[in-house]
């Protein structure tokens, strides 16, 4: 049997049609210290630090570095790593790494240079949740603290994370801006009327002159998206016509990562660098680092002094520096002069980890 109820209209020209997704401006009342939040559409606030959150450096004052020792890598490790790199390459033969002739192992000096600086912003920006009866701490409980007076749990340093606090006493009750306090919305597929135009016939109820079978002649459909109700539930408030606003605050915590690497070898890319580890001689942890001087490559102490004066003057203005740490590492590398079969080859061993960088082995053809 069909369906009688497939040819009511159910426009009600109460229900209102869907309001703006955010609330409009003037929608939402002013919080104390937050007064700069003139619209709910989300938009973070950012909160600069107070100047007495900013640290100051002293002047004329400076980091010194210890001697180091270049590290040498021996023909035995040489050969064992060179055969480990073989061992990943499949097209490659193990028999030249096991009765290469060494010719020279060079040793170079390569530094990394690494400022760390751990860094604390706020920014503020309305929200928004469904008054399901749970209680609404608004102005009437005092005063909301400033963005930084706010107590957060702290991470472990120089480790990034967010946390997200809602501002003591910045919460009220307001009808819902998308369904007018409704709880519900006109339908806009069926324009509140519960039916549509039936696209096989085109709302003419026929098809080659027949009745149309899809809408058994009515011209019309029951609207699949509000299911014939005329009306959809409000997503915002999920029909519950009141919504709860907040201030929500957003504190990040970041590593920002400044690195040098100092380049000795023309030959050998830097970029490989990045995936070893090296040796650190040198860490400075402090509030405040300052540049280093007198360490005996000066690309190294120009890198430090460059560093911390960018840090200085980018972080300080929109965020809170909470530490710095500055540290020099002596990254492996040697470059290995070998023969095999009357022919020179050469490759490198870098980093702790031994790795291995080569353009070019023999025999790279030859099945194991």
């Amino acid at each position: 049997m069909e369906d009688k109820d497939e040819d009511t209209d159910t426009f009600d020209p109460n229900l209102p049609e869907e309001g703006p997704s955010a609330p409009p401006p003037g929608w939402l009342d002013s919080v104390t210290g937050y007064e700069e939040h003139t619209g709910g559409d989300g938009t973070d606030q950012i909160c600069p630090p107070p100047p007495d959150f900013v640290p100051k450096p002293e002047n004329d004052k400076n980091a010194s570095v210890p001697n180091v020792m270049v590290p040498t890598v021996s023909e035995d490790v040489a050969r064992d790593a060179l055969l480990q790199f073989v061992g990943k390459k499949w097209t490659y033969s193990s028999k030249p790494a096991k009765n290469l002739i060494f010719k020279e192992l060079k040793p170079f000096t390569v530094y990394r240079y690494r400022l760390e600086t751990f860094t604390e912003s706020r920014s503020s920006a309305w929200e928004s949740e469904p008054h399901t009866g749970q209680c609404v701490d608004g102005p009437q409980n005092g005063v909301s603290p400033p963005p930084w007076n706010i107590q957060v749990s702290y991470p472990p340093k120089f480790t990034n994370a967010v946390q997200k606090v809602r501002v003591p006493h910045s919460s009220f009750l307001k009808p819902c801006h998308r369904c007018h306090g409704n709880g519900k919305v006109r339908c806009t597929h069926c324009r509140g009327r519960g039916l549509t135009r039936c696209m096989f016939c085109h709302g003419s109820g026929h098809s080659r002159n027949r009745r149309c079978t899809t809408c058994h002649g009515r011209g019309r459909k029951r609207c699949v998206s509000c299911h014939g109700k005329g009306y959809k539930g409000c997503l915002t408030c999920n029909g519950y016509r009141n919504l709860v606003h907040f201030i929500q605050l957003t504190v990040t915590w970041k590593n920002q990562v400044f690195e040098f690497i100092t380049n000795r070898e023309p030959e050998f890319p830097l970029k490989k660098f990045e995936k070893v580890s090296g040796e650190a001689f040198f860490v400075d942890e402090n509030l405040l680092v300052y540049p280093i001087e007198g360490f005996p490559d000066q690309d190294i102490c120009d890198a430090s002094k460059g560093a911390i004066q960018n840090h200085l003057l980018k972080y300080s203005a929109v965020s809170r520096i909470l530490q710095q740490r500055q540290t020099i590492e002596l990254v492996p590398l040697t470059h290995v002069y070998y023969a095999y079969s009357g022919k020179d080859y050469d490759y490198f061993v870098f980093g702790r980890e031994n790795k291995v960088h080569t353009t070019k082995y023999p025999s790279s053809c030859s099945i194991l």
